[in-house]
């Protein structure tokens, strides 16, 4: 076998490269390595926002009833029944904010700023707590998503969707853990895929990315879906599934398996300068994105085997049609595309990502790209009119030998920044993440940066303030940027006149071992927000910090077993909704709430 940073480290160097097999750990398809994490130092206080509105286009829905538009298909119905859910007792569904998408909105801020229940006076460990537990069949990486008051199962319900490795989607009644329907996404005489051995995705894999919601599309609304399979002949699967939210029939002809038929390039695997997307060496980690009438499904490796590159595709909403393709190191090898989970980033007409370790050439354009069209372990704007292609870039100084040092940008998730005003009165556009580096990158969108062998021409880098590398994504809330690195404690920078606080403006007092922690935000607009973090290991826990100085309100380990849920998820990202908050576990979905409500 020959390890992925060899091969990379040939190819980076410009060696043609004919790959067969490929097999590393620690690589950036999947999970990446435990980075040395040294203690983070603490910074004091936090000031003012200097904040605008977050942007319109962030996506996040409150409506609490879905219209009719788009095809129904045909497609089998899920099972329906009472379910296993632990009973909980409800709160109202008035005003409820629904959760459709990764990280609450296209923006991926993960704000929930319609939270009129849980405040910083009521989570504490006398009255809030773990007040049930939601059985499924296997691990649940993907984010829950939350829909308010739709009609199903001949009533109107608060509807929680898990997604589990071993390819089963369920409804459950929020409120009270009633499951409403449960649907596997096999087709006949499969299994849910395998993980090769490695520790990237375990020990299954099905569905893995967290699916999206669209409301308006079919009778019910729809939840889009991409499940991995294994068929009795040992070929592998990748199918988009359209179901209806209130059945789990399958909508639109689904489901769409997924291919790519031609596509050109002389990168890893080609045959006669045609690019094959070859099932077996993908997975697909990152969170679905949802924008327009196109469903964006982006693909990591599946345990850094063989030649992989660099694939986002986009399929129609209301046909479950493939509508475009794009490979971002189609003459390379490597540049796949998995963000520990989050979801590619947007502004309403662009899509931000971060692209993991793989082949980027030195030698530009007269435009600034790179010669061969090869964008490994780059910043990227993929722009959307017409087709997906790269609209522009960022790319560090050291871009090679970070990508050689398996060392990805790819690691983390993009956060779109709302619009923000400098101090001299210029409205900016902002992009913002980091990998493991440990290097925090401040893009304007309008104007990447692109590659520079001598400095990083970009709008802000914050370096050496976070401890570890990043494996998850930051959260924005009322002017502050949280930040949860491997080894670290969780950081708030606070944002004035447009430009991240230096240092951290404040931390919370404990550290979060690998991987970190993806932060979520609870709030009433402004008010009341709250910082929810989970912890990963053998017990794993659920943390609520105070906003603006990190004090740790509530945890989970505080009242011995009470509210203790098990082994973590490696990169599961708290989901707040209508009071409660929803924790993916090996076995479930874990419920808080207030106690005795």
């Amino acid at each position: 076998m020959v390890s992925m940073r060899l091969l990379l480290r040939a190819t980076l160097l410009g060696t043609a490269i004919a790959v067969a097999a490929v097999v590393a750990a620690n690589c950036g398809g999947g999970g990446g390595g435990n980075s040395s994490a040294p203690t983070g130092t603490s910074a004091g206080g936090s000031a003012a926002s200097g904040a605008s509105t977050p942007a319109a286009a962030s996506g996040g829905s409150t409506t609490t009833g879905g219209t009719t538009s788009g095809g129904t298909g045909t497609g089998s119905a899920g099972t329906s029944g009472s379910g296993s859910g632990t009973s909980m007792g409800g709160t109202s569904a008035a005003a409820v904010q629904d959760v459709l998408t990764y990280h609450n909105d296209i923006a991926r801020t993960g704000q929930n700023l319609g939270e009129t229940t849980l405040t910083p006076a009521n989570v504490t460990a006398a009255t809030f707590g773990k007040v049930g537990f939601f059985s499924v069949d296997g691990k649940v990486d993907a984010q829950p998503l939350f829909v308010a008051s739709l009609a199903i199962g001949g009533g109107t319900h608060n509807v929680l969707y898990v997604a589990t490795e071993n390819d089963s989607v369920y409804a459950f009644d929020a409120d009270t853990g009633a499951t409403l329907w449960q649907v596997r996404t096999l087709g006949s005489g499969e299994t849910p895929s395998d993980d090769l051995g490695c520790s990237q995705i375990v020990n299954t894999i099905g569905i893995t990315s967290t699916p999206v919601i669209d409301r308006s599309r079919g009778t019910h609304g729809t939840i889009y879906v991409v499940a991995m399979s294994k068929d009795a002949t040992g070929g592998y699967h990748h199918r988009i599934h359209a179901l209806d939210l209130a059945t789990g029939a399958e909508l639109l002809n689904g489901p769409t398996e997924v291919a790519v038929t031609s596509y050109p390039g002389t990168g890893a695997g080609n045959t006669n300068g045609v690019l094959p997307f070859t099932t077996p060496l993908y997975a697909e980690r990152a969170g679905l994105l949802l924008l327009g009438s196109t469903l964006y499904t982006s693909w990591t490796s599946h345990c850094d085997h063989g030649g992989y590159t660099g694939w986002i595709m986009g399929y129609g909403a209301d046909t479950l049609q493939q509508t475009t393709v794009l490979n971002v190191t189609p003459n390379g090898i490597g540049g796949a595309i998995w963000m520990s989970g989050a979801g590619p980033a947007s502004d309403g007409s662009s899509i931000y990502l971060l692209d993991a370790n793989g082949t980027f050439e030195t030698t530009m354009t007269s435009s600034g790209f790179p010669s061969n069209n090869d964008f490994g372990n780059t910043f990227l704007k993929l722009g959307t009119s017409g087709g997906l292609s790269v609209a522009d870039y960022f790319a560090m100084t050291n871009v090679v030998q970070e990508a050689n040092d398996d060392i990805d940008l790819g690691s983390g998730g993009a956060l779109v920044l709302p619009d923000l005003t400098d101090a001299n009165g210029v409205v900016q556009h902002l992009t913002l993440g980091a990998g493991k580096d440990s290097t925090i990158y401040v893009l304007n969108r309008d104007s990447m940066g692109k590659f520079n062998p001598t400095t990083n021409n970009i709008y802000q880098e914050i370096p050496a303030q976070l401890a570890g590398g990043e494996f998850g994504m930051p959260a924005y809330f009322n002017g502050r940027v949280y930040f949860g690195s491997v080894g670290d404690h969780l950081k708030a920078f606070t944002v004035t006149n447009a430009k991240l606080s230096i240092t951290p403006t404040a931390q919370s007092a404990m550290t979060f071992a690998y991987p970190g922690t993806t932060p979520s935000i609870s709030a009433n607009g402004t008010t009341n927000g709250i910082v929810w973090a989970a912890e990963n290991g053998n017990v794993a826990a659920l943390h609520a910090f105070d906003p603006a100085t990190l004090n740790e309100l509530y945890n989970s380990n505080q009242m011995g077993t009470r509210d203790q849920f098990g082994t973590g998820n490696k990169f599961i990202t708290p989901m707040i909704a209508n009071g409660k908050v929803y924790v993916g576990t090996t076995n479930g979905v874990a419920v808080f709430g207030l106690l005795g409500g």
